[in-house]
């Protein structure tokens, strides 16, 4: 049986070309993302999404980083901004405040990546995400503060998750124990299930069987993808943009996104 549900797009064909020619061309008019992550370990993860995010046509962006990693940075990152750290360097819970105000600044948020693992870190993520209603979008490391079971995830609305297959198996497996995600698993079951979680939050890309996965509202596409080793980073970046640029057209946008980072 047909599958009505999965939308097919390829390089030449487009499945919302409207969407590639509707964007603002002033910088004024292209949104605000607010791009969080690294500690004093590494924020390669952060820098390369504000990277990918001015390619894809951000009006402005800001990373803010743990204020340990100020002295790394100096005044060489304008657009850095800084928040209470732990002393290994990561995140502190006493940075909500800052992470707050700096969301209210943007008009959606990426949590990118490089945290690293901590206790602090994960109680901030976890108040950030029930007490900001915007747009979030997760990726790299920091989907590990949500795999367990009874997931923000799966339950906070406008929130999207750049996945790769593991990290989308373990959630399935706390979350959905009754569906199995499995590395072997063709292209047709997958998308099958990804419309039958996505009726409901949150949005998914992910990539599998040699292509780029968006579903979102229980529609999926599919865009053949060429092997990208920085994928996550650099699509959590261009959806994220898309997202903010594109509001109340979640599934568009998400697989616009798709066509034009692979067009990049």
């Amino acid at each position: 049986m047909e599958n009505t549900s999965w939308l097919r797009q390829t390089p030449d064909k487009p499945l919302f070309p409207d969407l590639l020619w509707s964007r603002p061309e002033n910088k004024r008019l292209a949104g605000k993302l607010l791009i969080v992550g690294g500690s004093s370990h590494g924020f390669a993860t952060p820098a390369a999404a504000f990277a990918a995010a001015g390619k894809a046509g951000i009006g402005s962006a800001r990373v803010l980083l743990p204020d340990a990693t100020q002295k790394i940075i100096g005044t060489s990152f304008a657009e850095a901004v800084f928040a209470p750290s732990t002393p290994n360097g990561s995140f502190s819970r006493q940075a909500l405040g800052e992470l707050l105000d700096n969301a209210a600044w943007a008009d959606a948020v990426l949590l990118a990546g490089d945290f690293g693992r901590n206790s602090e870190t994960a109680i901030l993520l976890e108040s950030f995400m029930d007490k900001y209603a915007g747009h979030v979008t997760v990726a790299g490391d920091a989907l590990d503060y949500f795999l367990a079971a009874k997931s923000r995830l799966l339950t906070r609305a406008d929130t999207l998750a750049v996945i790769n297959l593991g990290k989308l198996q373990k959630l399935a497996k706390a979350n959905r124990p009754g569906t199995a995600v499995l590395h072997n698993m063709n292209l047709h079951e997958l998308v099958t299930v990804l419309a039958d979680w996505t009726n409901g939050p949150p949005a998914f890309i992910t990539k599998h069987a040699d292509n780029i996965i968006a579903a979102a509202g229980g529609k999926v596409s599919t865009t053949p993808e060429k092997a990208e080793s920085n994928w996550q980073t650099d699509l959590a970046a261009y959806a994220s943009v898309w997202l903010l640029q594109q509001p109340g057209k979640t599934f568009e946008a998400l697989t616009s996104a798709a066509m034009y980072y692979m067009q990049r």
